[in-house]
C-alpha cells in the first residue's frame, strides 16, 4: 500500500530537481516563479454514436473515468441541431481535467506506456502550440492505455488531450515537455 502521504510521482520529483534549473539556464529566468510548470491536462471523449444510443456515452464515461483515475464528467449539448438529430441537454461525451499528482502520473503514463502502444507512432507533432504555451494532441485509439481492459470494449474511441501550462510561449512549453521526455516528431 502506498503512503500518499510521502510519495510524488516521478515527473513531479523530476520537475523539481532537475527540469526546473535546466530552464532556467536555458532561458534566463531571473525568478523562480517564471519558469514554467504543467497546470492541468484536460482529457476529452466525443462520443457521435451517442445520437442513436446514449449507452455509448456512459461506457465512454466509465472507460475515461479508468484512464484518467478521476471520476468524469458527462458533457451535454448546449443547443438543439436538428440536421444532426441532437436535442439541447443530449449527453454527448465526457471529459476530466487532471491537476496536481494525478496530473503528473497520467502524463508519465501518456509518454511511457500509452503512446509507444500507438500503432505506428512516429511521434507527436511539434507544432500542435495555440500560441500561450498549451499543447494539444489526439489519440485515435483509448485502449492504448493499459488500464482499459482490451477484452470488454465493445467501441474504440478517440480522445482529445490538453496540456496547459503556464508558459508564456510556445518555445517555452515544448521545451518544458521535451525535458518530460515528449516524444516530437520535429
Amino acid at each position: 500500500m502506498l503512503d500518499t502521504a510521502t510519495y510524488t510521482p516521478r515527473l513531479k520529483a523530476q520537475y523539481r530537481q532537475k527540469i526546473r534549473a535546466a530552464l532556467k539556464e536555458e532561458f534566463g529566468y531571473k525568478n523562480d516563479m517564471q519558469i514554467p510548470k504543467l497546470e492541468k491536462i484536460v482529457l476529452n471523449m466525443g462520443i457521435g454514436e451517442a445520437v442513436k444510443d446514449t449507452k455509448k456515452v456512459k461506457s465512454a464515461h466509465e472507460d475515461l473515468t479508468a484512464i484518467a483515475g478521476q471520476k468524469a464528467v458527462i458533457t451535454k449539448a448546449k443547443n438543439s441541431i436538428a440536421g444532426f438529430r441532437v436535442r439541447e441537454g443530449m449527453p454527448l461525451g465526457a471529459k476530466v481535467t487532471l491537476r496536481g499528482d494525478r496530473m503528473y502520473e497520467f502524463l508519465d503514463r501518456l509518454i511511457t506506456i500509452a503512446l509507444p502502444r500507438v500503432r505506428d507512432f512516429r511521434g507527436v507533432k511539434g507544432s500542435s502550440f495555440d500560441g500561450r504555451g498549451n499543447f494539444a494532441m489526439g489519440v485515435k485509439e483509448h485502449i492504448v492505455f493499459p488500464e482499459i481492459d482490451f477484452d470488454k470494449v465493445d467501441e474504440v474511441w478517440g480522445l482529445d488531450i490538453i496540456i496547459c501550462t503556464t508558459a508564456e510561449t510556445d518555445a517555452e512549453a515544448k521545451a518544458l515537455l521535451k525535458h518530460f521526455n515528449m516524444p516530437f516528431n520535429s
